[in-house]
C-alpha cells in the first residue's frame, strides 16, 4: 500500500489570526476555522485537556493545504528560539512557486515578514529566497524563469 496524498502539514502558532493573514495575503484560500477540543482530539494527538482552535487554508490549486492550530489549553510550548536559523533540525520552511517573487516579497513586508538572505537566481531557471513571517514561519519562494 502506498500513501495517496499529502494532506496537510500542521503550524502551531500564538496569533492565529495574524499568520491567516499572512497565508492569505501570499494567495493561499482560508477553507475554515473552528473550534477542536474532546477526547476524540485528546486520543489523536496524546495530549490531555485539549481546547484550541484551528485553521485550514489551501493553495489556489486546490492540492496543497496548511493547517494552523492555536492551543487554548494546553498552553503551547516553544523548543527552539523563534527565529531560528534556517539549519536548525527539524521542518524549516514551506515553498511555493509564485509568478512574481518581488511583488509577493512586497506584498508580504506588509505583515510584517523579511527576507531571510536575498533573492536569488538559480541558474537560467529559478529565482529563489525564503522570508520569515509571523510567529518565526520561514516561506520559500520560487518564481520560474522563461
Amino acid at each position: 500500500m502506498t500513501i495517496q496524498r499529502m494532506d496537510n502539514v500542521l503550524i502551531v502558532v500564538d496569533d492565529l489570526d495574524a499568520v491567516i493573514s499572512f497565508f492569505v495575503e501570499l494567495g493561499m484560500e482560508l477553507e475554515g476555522r473552528a473550534p477542536i477540543e474532546g477526547r476524540w482530539v485528546e486520543r489523536v494527538i496524546g495530549v490531555d485537556d485539549v481546547r484550541q482552535e484551528v485553521a485550514m487554508l489551501r493553495t489556489p490549486d486546490g492540492h496543497g493545504r496548511i493547517e494552523l492550530a492555536m492551543f487554548h489549553t494546553p498552553k503551547a510550548i516553544r523548543t527552539e528560539p523563534q527565529d531560528a536559523p534556517v539549519n536548525t533540525l527539524g521542518i524549516r520552511r514551506i515553498m511555493f512557486a509564485v509568478d512574481d517573487l518581488d511583488e509577493v516579497v512586497a506584498r508580504l513586508r506588509g505583515h510584517g515578514a523579511e527576507l531571510v538572505g536575498e533573492a536569488a537566481q538559480y541558474e537560467d531557471s529559478f529565482r529563489l529566497c525564503y522570508v520569515r513571517g509571523p510567529e518565526g514561519i520561514i516561506v520559500g519562494l520560487a518564481e520560474q524563469l522563461g
